[in-house]
């Protein structure tokens, strides 16, 4: 078992014929993902790298059985091309793209309100790293041979520093179950609390990594959650302990403006959850393994 993806899932690429979207898409058939076709408005009809290419996903949909998008479309268009994966009846959408602006973020999510819960589209990202289930397949940019398959699942809103707890954790013989890049714009589709929900019911996942940073509610809301919810253990790292407040820093999302949104404040509010703390980037493996073993 996984969560989000595996090797019978059937991944849609829009925006394959794209030069960012052909590389990725190679890389995700090399490594075993079931790629079934493309999206490019204009090119239906045609093949790219030996798949079909469609000009709707709803049109994909209906020849391919296609249950996922991964979509590598451009930031001004990218919300269109959610919005229409929705409406196809997608299962889960992936999306890449940096610099989507908020409000069109905001008209996504409101879209995709017109959608009873059990029928609505998952929307993981904008400005995310994407999916991986070890030894299965993957959905994004992230470079799979660092992930061992194991039972620990990771969720992170920095791609690199999820890469990092992954890398180390193999280096001390610790293999993830699924690793999910939430993304890390102040607006976006699924949230720690909702991916940790995921992980605590997934039987094949023992313990999960949170890799949080400043800026947002998304920690204290997950600390609450797994305070009240998880059986499961949790250990997390925050970026971003000597950033000063008011300034953003790096991702869009990464600005401290309210109380228990600066790293120690998240960082004290996790521990009163029982999270486990990873106090620097360099002490996922020793940390994860030590925890694993409490």
């Amino acid at each position: 078992m996984s969560i989000l993806i595996n090797k019978d899932s059937k991944v849609l690429v829009t925006g394959l014929t794209g030069r960012i979207g052909s590389f990725h898409a190679e890389e995700m058939r090399e490594y075993g993902t079931n790629v079934v076709g493309g999206v490019t408005p204009g090119k239906g009809g045609t093949m790219h790298n030996g798949l079909p290419v469609f000009n709707t996903v709803k049109g994909a949909v209906a020849e391919t059985d296609a249950d996922m998008v991964i979509a590598f479309v451009p930031p001004p268009f990218a919300a269109d091309s959610i919005m229409e994966a929705a409406d196809a009846g997608i299962k889960t959408c992936v999306c890449i793209a940096d610099g989507i602006p908020a409000q069109d973020m905001i008209r996504v999510k409101r879209y995709m309100r017109r959608y009873k819960s059990q029928n609505r589209m998952r929307l993981i990202g904008p400005n995310c790293a994407g999916i991986i289930t070890p030894g299965q397949a993957f959905a994004g940019l992230m470079p799979p041979h660092i992930y061992l398959p194991g039972r620990v699942g990771i969720i992170g809103r920095s791609g690199t520093l999820g890469y990092e707890a992954a890398s180390q954790m193999k280096e001390v013989g610790i293999g993830v179950s699924s690793s999910i890049g939430i993304g890390g714009d102040p607006v976006n589709g699924s949230s720690f609390r909702d991916i940790l929900e995921l992980f605590e019911n997934d039987e094949d996942t023992d313990a999960v990594v949170l890799v949080g940073e400043i800026g947002g509610p998304q920690e204290a809301q997950a600390a609450a959650y797994i305070g009240d919810h998880m059986k499961k253990p949790v250990a997390a790292y925050i970026a971003g302990l000597s950033a000063p407040k008011g300034r953003t820093m790096g991702h869009a999302g990464a600005i401290v403006s309210a109380f228990g949104e600066s790293a120690q404040e998240k960082v004290e509010i996790l521990k009163e959850a029982g999270v486990a703390i990873v106090p620097t980037p360099s002490s996922f493996g020793p940390v994860v393994k030590k925890m694993l073993a409490a």
